[in-house]
């Protein structure tokens, strides 16, 4: 049976840039060194060939990949209008697109709607809605691609239509498409969660990818969230998809912006090596 230990443990290179390019060379092979199996990009509207070109270095590196993306108010899985629904589904698809070029095999992120973009009022019966038939089509066109979909619930500041694994469970139920999942972020469960064993059982079925991240977005275990929860209940659901680690930084001054992230919390190649040992020790701890 497959154990902890067996999980791929990735990195998101938005501690360094959103944008991806000839400068993130360098960083990719410092990970490798570090002992990563992975790398997640962020895909926005860079040509495909762009994401080519990296993904092609990464499998010269022996990398596999991921994908992170978000949803303008343009592009609104969950808007009451076709046209800006019929302009999400094409967003997903060239997403798609990107990541099958890369040599992707997961594409995850709050796409289930636009990001920090509020109703100013509860999330409506009719919005999941609109968003699963969307995200079916999306996994359509994802499963000749060989990728998964893994929405993500996000926390009250950034979104209202996913919050949490209960309502994330919700939306994948009525997307009911095998190539759409879910995936769980400790930093935003940290926020809107009772208990993480709860949350994490809630979402098991469909669980398909993890972010390792800390309360304050630095190096994970440097923090106060619940890692033996987590790692516990990971082994326990019998979990072994990718444990990624996204955490953030003023590196990228636009994408920071976006973002709110004001300050600087660890070094990225702190949270990259301390991260990645400390990873490393609780699979191990939790697969014995």
């Amino acid at each position: 049976m497959p154990t902890l230990e067996s999980s791929p443990v990735g990195f998101n290179l938005l501690a360094w840039s959103a944008p991806i390019s000839e400068k993130m060379h360098p960083i990719a092979e410092r990970l490798k060194k570090i002992g990563y199996d992975g790398i997640e990009c962020f895909i926005d509207y860079q040509d495909v060939a762009a994401y080519q070109q990296f993904g092609n270095h990464l499998q010269q590196l022996g990398l596999k990949s991921t994908c992170v993306m978000v949803m303008s108010p343009d592009e609104n899985p969950a808007s009451e209008s076709s046209t800006i629904r019929e302009q999400a589904l094409t967003r997903l698809k060239d997403a798609i697109d990107r990541a099958q070029a890369m040599g992707a095999s997961v594409i995850c992120g709050p796409f289930h709607s636009a990001f920090a973009t509020f109703s100013r009022q509860e999330p409506q019966d009719a919005e999941y809605s609109r968003s699963a038939e969307v995200l079916n089509a999306a996994g359509e066109y994802a499963k000749q691609a060989n990728i998964i979909l893994t929405p993500e619930a996000i926390n009250r500041f950034e979104c209202y239509l996913c919050n949490t694994m209960a309502q994330l469970a919700e939306l994948i139920r009525r997307a009911d498409h095998p190539n759409v999942r879910a995936m769980f972020d400790t930093h935003h469960a940290n926020i809107e969660e009772k208990r993480f064993p709860d949350a994490l059982q809630t979402i098991a079925p469909v669980l398909a990818h993890v972010h390792i991240s800390e309360n304050d977005r630095g190096t994970p275990g440097g923090g106060h969230i619940p890692w033996d929860d987590t790692f516990r209940t990971l082994a326990e659901i019998n979990y072994n998809g990718w444990m990624t680690i996204e955490a953030f930084t003023r590196n990228d001054i636009d994408f920071a912006n976006s973002i709110n992230v004001w300050r600087e919390y660890n070094d990225p190649w702190d949270i990259a090596e301390n991260g990645y040992a400390f990873i490393k020790a609780m699979q191990k701890k939790y697969s014995n």
